[in-house]
């Protein structure tokens, strides 16, 4: 199974909060984020640093500091937050780093999970933060719905 890390799980979550108040250019601490989400501070101080690091969040410091996304939400996608989060997307460590891998060069599989890699990589650019967290299109909230047939 191929997962994501609970700290980019809890990092989207972070960034809804973000993401929400976007509009109005507004800045929010890591304890009013760290409240807003229910997680422990230290993590979410940990999370969003990380982030700010990477260009996806700005950090304001000083008296009203705090963080506020570095783009608005339409113009970051899943697939920057995700690689500021976990590194570079790929589906084996040869599609994200090549050269690690001392078969590399005669492996029959390689060419195709590049391939795998570069099409996961290019979905996850395609969906933005603001569509993250926008509710789904009606159309889409039936497909493989519990008790539905396929057509």
């Amino acid at each position: 199974m191929i997962r994501i890390r609970w700290e980019t799980d809890y990092g989207l979550l972070l960034l809804g909060h973000l993401v929400q108040c976007a509009s109005d250019g507004s800045v929010r601490t890591a304890r009013e984020i760290a409240q807003s989400s229910n997680l422990p501070l230290p993590m979410v101080s940990k999370i969003l640093k990380t982030l700010a690091r990477n260009g996806i969040l700005v950090s304001h410091r000083g008296v009203k500091g705090g963080y506020s996304l570095a783009h608005p939400p339409e113009r970051l996608n899943l697939a920057e937050v995700i690689q500021a989060l976990e590194g570079p997307i790929g589906m084996t460590e040869c599609a994200s780093h090549p050269g690690t891998c001392d078969k590399e060069s005669g492996c029959p599989l390689r060419a195709n999970w590049v391939r795998i890699s570069h099409a996961f990589r290019e979905t996850l650019e395609k969906i933005s933060l603001s569509e993250m967290f926008s509710l789904p299109p009606p159309a889409l909230l039936h497909i493989n719905s519990p008790g539905r047939k396929a057509s």
